[in-house]
Parts: structure tokens; C-alpha cells; sequence
């Protein structure tokens, strides 16, 4: 029996002696391909450890391998491990990993560190958005004129813009993280200085998203679609947020505060399994509730992971139960398959490429240019502005977010896709020898204006993003 469309699909064989093959079935096949994934993306991050680059490189390479821009031309090796059919399994377990995910970038993201990051930081993060995204407008009508019309990608003027413009700026705050803690350089001023920044840029890149998603809620072609769909998704996305900052957030302190005064009650509530488990049930649902908005999934999870207070230990006990799961298997497996689905190929001729060269250099410069104008006139020294510079050109997790959701909402072709797939490698790669080049030496103390603020990547966690 082979399961050709999802709804003949079954979950299990009856094993091999009865005459069934296990990979014509959802599951099996999937543990296959997981294997598969993992035991590439493993092997390319081995061989990338000299180089010292961070794994999500590994990760999305180990993808493009498998995808249809090599080992996917091999109609066997499709046919048997990737089959059209297996598709949405492996994007619902890869995607409910990044809606975990961003749940655990929601409980980590401490408003109070972000508010006590200094000027120079806030600025830094602004001249590093703001100089790409204005770029946008400018790029959208060279990509429209060098690539060939798609099909069934007719996006408008706006979403595009705002889409590739939210791509080009942001900032991959955990690759950055690795790249500081490999050189040595994460518990320094320049290292604080640069973690600041990027966490303000973070800030910054969801509300990007966010307005991507609701800019692009009209393009879809639903059939009862209006004019209006985006105001109205803008409302209620601000609405959704709103609630959970100003009603759902103060309702969970009280009663962690309450059970904080018991003593013997607070500790087995944190002590029960249940609680985490609860976190997780509320992110989801919070994840449900912006899809039916118009919204991803995914801002519903971290919106809801803002709301959890960091009092009475909860948010650390679900990080705790959540993270070792997301970060070594769940999360791997989006980036993989952001690199399965790109077609390298899709990328042809002489002006498809101009543009990836093209894109390529304003994601750089852009972000490279405006972080060391500001830098180097609130008084860092030229190589360490520099350094700062190509550090916050890094891509990474929330890059793909776009990417991907921009693909599902048909504001991307597979063209685009690959292109800004190939942007976001390039820039991630030579992070870390230009800033070897640049900055090999120990900084000198250079007051970060960070006003007290204390970044950490956490003991034992792996940098995935």
C-alpha cells in the first residue's frame, strides 16, 4: 500500500512479513527521517567545528543537501525518504518545535534587561535596522524586474517590502552568542555591548514580524477575504497582545506572589510536573488563538512566554523541562527543513544571481554601515565598531521565521526564498572570520553603556539559532 495523498496515509505497518512497507507509513517514516536529518546535520557540524561555525550553519546546509538542490534530484531517494506525501508530517512536528521554541524566547526575554540596556546599545540596534529596511523598497522593484514572474505568487508592493525588509534587518541574537563565546569575547565590554544591542534589535525584528504577518493577512486569497483584512488582523493581533501583557500577565504574578507566601505550597507547585506541562498547554493555545486571528502560530507562543512572570521560578522551571527537548531535536529539524524546501536550482541566469550578490551586500553593508557610523560616534574605538558591525550581520532563527511564513503566505516565491536562504548562510559564515580578523586581540575596557545589564549564554545549552 503506498500512501500517495494525506488522506490515505496510516500511521503504522503491519511490519514487513506482512507484506507492508514500513516507509509507506507516517510514522516510521518519519523516525527515518528525523534519523536521517540528524545524523547529516551532526555529521556537517563535526566537520564545520574548525571553521567555528555556529550549528544552525550545519543545520540549514544538511537541509539543502537533502533537498532538491542535491541529494532531492535523485528520484529514488525522494521517492523513498522525502515523498511529497510526508510533507506536512515533518513541517507539523518541525514547526510545533519552533512554536516551543519561541515560547522559551518569550520566558527568557527580560523586559527589565532590555529597558536597562544603555544608549549606545539602543542606538547601535536602531542603525542596524533601519539603514536595511529602508533598503527594502528600493530592492522589491530590481527583484520583481530580474526574476521571472512566478505563478500563484502575485504579492502586492507592501508585503513584500516589509517582508524582505524585516529579513535584511534583523539579527540572530543566539548565532551572535555563539560567535562572542567562541572568541572569547561574550563576558567583555565589546561582548555586553554587542548582546545588548542585539537584544533590543530582537525586540524590534518581532514587532517587524508582527506587522509582516498582518500586512500579508489580505494576500492569502481566501474567499471570504476583505479589503480591510489586515486592519482588522492589526486589531485584533494588538488587542490578543494587550490582554496577555496587561490582564494575563498581572493575574499570573498575583498568584505566584500568593503562592510565594506558602512557603510549603509554592514548592510543590513548582515541584509538580504538572505546571510546566501547563505553560506548554497555554502556549499552544495562545498559538491557536493568533492563527485564528491571521497571525502565526508562533506570536501567540511568545507573546504568551512574555506573560509568564519570572516570579515563584515557574518560567525557569518550564525552560528547564521544555529547552533540552526544542534545542537538540524539535529545533534542528526547522532549520533542515528551511533548507529542504530550497531549491538552489530556482536560482538561474546571470540576474538571479546579480541579486543574491546584490542582497547579499545590502543585508551586510547595511547593518555593517549604520552599526559603525553610531558606534564609532558614541565613542568606540574604529576596530571594535567594526567588529560590532559584522557581529550584528549575523543571521539566524528569526530570519528563516520570515522567510518561511513569507513562503507559506505566498509573499515569496521559490526564487526569493532561495535567494534570501542564500543571503542569510553568507552573512552567518563570514561573521566569525571577519571578527576573528578584526578583533583578535582582547578588548580594551570600553564602557559599553550597558548601565549594569549582565548577558549570558546558559551553561550547557547548545546554540542552535
Amino acid at each position: 500500500m503506498l500512501a500517495s495523498s494525506p488522506s490515505s496515509v496510516k500511521m503504522a505497518s503491519d511490519g514487513v512479513w506482512q507484506g507492508e512497507n514500513p516507509l509507506d507509513f507516517a510514522l516510521p517514516l518519519l523516525a527515518v527521517q528525523i534519523a536521517v536529518i540528524l545524523a547529516v546535520t551532526q555529521g556537517l557540524a563535526l566537520a564545520l567545528r574548525p571553521l567555528r561555525q555556529p550549528q544552525v550553519v550545519a543545520e540549514i546546509l544538511g537541509g539543502i543537501l537533502l533537498g532538491p538542490s542535491a541529494l532531492g534530484r535523485w528520484g529514488a531517494f525522494r521517492r523513498v525518504v522525502f515523498p511529497p506525501w510526508s510533507t506536512a508530517a515533518l513541517d507539523t512536528v518541525s514547526g510545533l518545535g519552533l512554536l516551543l521554541f519561541l515560547l522559551l524566547v518569550g520566558l527568557e526575554l527580560d523586559f527589565r534587561a532590555v529597558r536597562r540596556a544603555g544608549p549606545r546599545s539602543v542606538a547601535v540596534a536602531a542603525a542596524g535596522i533601519v539603514p536595511p529596511f529602508l533598503a527594502a523598497p528600493g530592492l522589491v522593484p530590481l527583484l520583481k524586474l530580474a526574476l521571472p514572474p512566478a505563478p500563484h505568487h502575485a504579492a502586492g508592493f507592501l508585503p513584500l517590502c516589509v517582508f524582505v525588509g524585516a529579513a535584511l534587518s534583523v539579527t540572530a541574537l543566539p548565532v551572535l552568542a555563539c560567535i562572542l563565546k567562541e572568541l572569547g569575547l561574550l563576558s567583555t565590554p565589546f561582548g555586553e555591548t554587542a548582546m545588548a544591542a542585539a537584544a533590543v534589535n530582537d525586540v524590534f525584528a518581532w514587532a517587524l514580524l508582527a506587522l509582516a504577518l498582518a500586512v500579508s493577512g489580505g494576500n492569502s486569497g481566501g474567499p471570504k477575504g476583505t479589503p480591510l483584512a489586515p486592519v482588522y488582523i492589526l486589531a485584533s493581533g494588538a488587542a490578543f497582545v494587550a490582554l496577555m501583557l496587561c490582564a494575563v500577565r498581572p493575574l499570573m504574578a498575583r498568584l505566584a506572589r500568593r503562592a510565594g507566601n506558602d512557603y510549603e505550597r509554592a514548592a510543590a507547585l513548582l515541584a509538580s510536573s504538572s505546571s510546566p506541562g501547563a505553560v506548554v498547554a497555554s502556549a499552544l493555545l495562545a498559538g491557536a488563538v493568533t492563527d485564528a486571528i491571521g497571525v502565526h502560530p508562533v506570536f501567540g507562543a511568545f507573546v504568551f512566554g512574555l506573560s509568564v512572570p519570572r516570579e515563584g521560578g515557574l518560567a525557569e522551571r518550564a525552560r528547564e523541562k521544555v529547552a533540552p527537548l526544542v534545542s537538540g531535536l524539535m529545533l534542528p529539524l526547522y532549520f533542515a527543513t528551511s533548507g529542504l524546501h530550497t531549491d538552489v536550482d530556482a536560482v538561474r541566469g546571470a540576474a538571479a544571481w546579480g541579486m543574491v550578490a546584490l542582497v547579499v551586500a545590502v543585508a551586510f553593508l547595511g547593518k555593517f554601515g549604520g552599526t559603525f557610523a553610531v558606534a564609532t560616534v558614541t565613542g568606540m574605538a574604529r576596530r571594535e565598531a567594526a567588529a560590532l558591525g559584522v557581529a550584528m550581520s549575523a543571521k539566524g532563527l528569526v530570519e528563516l521565521i520570515v522567510l518561511n511564513i513569507g513562503k507559506e503566505r505566498k509573499v515569496l516565491d521559490d526564487t526569493t526564498f532561495a535567494i534570501f536562504v542564500i543571503m542569510a548562510l553568507t552573512t552567518t559564515v563570514l561573521a566569525t572570520p571577519f571578527m576573528t580578523a578584526l578583533y583578535r586581540s582582547t578588548p580594551t575596557a570600553t564602557n559599553p553603556g550597558t548601565d549594569g545589564m549582565e548577558t549570558e549564554l546558559k551553561g550547557g545549552e547548545a546554540c542552535p539559532a
